[in-house]
């Protein structure tokens, strides 16, 4: 099964790729690694996903912001590879933050979410190496933000 059919089978709509809103690019690929600059939590229509983990949000709020940091982390793939997501060899990395109080500490159980969703994308190929960050802050205020690095082939 290819990576556009488990989008396909699991009922994902990825997001527009978004242009950088600063001095950086998006994406940027150095030999057979693509990097990709982190994604902040958008909701489906477009609003971002405001607040605080242990103060504002739940768990389970924050595992849904970190899907939406990855599914904007496979839009900014597709949009670099020309929408050929077969070129993708594996999921290197992710490196997930939560905006969260000094108590909160399941910042794991919210980057689940992007890493979940990763793997239900790309399969055993989604598999990759993590980091769960906690922050006292993120930009605009959003809940979570997810970079990554891919392999291609």
């Amino acid at each position: 099964m290819n990576f556009e059919e488990n989008i396909k089978i699991n009922n994902i709509e990825l997001p527009k790729a978004a242009d950088p809103v600063g001095s950086y690019v998006a994406t940027k690929e150095v030999g057979k690694l693509l990097y990709i600059s982190g994604q902040i939590s958008i909701d489906a229509n477009g609003n971002l996903i405001k607040g605080k983990l242990g103060k504002d949000l739940k768990t389970s709020q924050g595992y849904d912001a970190a899907i939406r940091c990855a599914l904007s982390i496979v839009a900014q793939v597709k949009k670099h590879l020309d929408n050929d997501l077969s070129k993708v060899k594996s999921c290197v990395k992710l490196t997930g933050f939560v905006n969260s109080t000094d108590e909160f500490t399941e910042q794991p159980k919210v980057i689940n979410g992007a890493s979940d969703t990763i793997a239900k994308i790309f399969g055993d190929k989604g598999m990759h190496t993590r980091a769960a960050v906690s922050s006292n802050s993120l930009p605009l205020g959003v809940a979570v933000e997810v970079d990554a690095i891919f392999e291609l082939n």
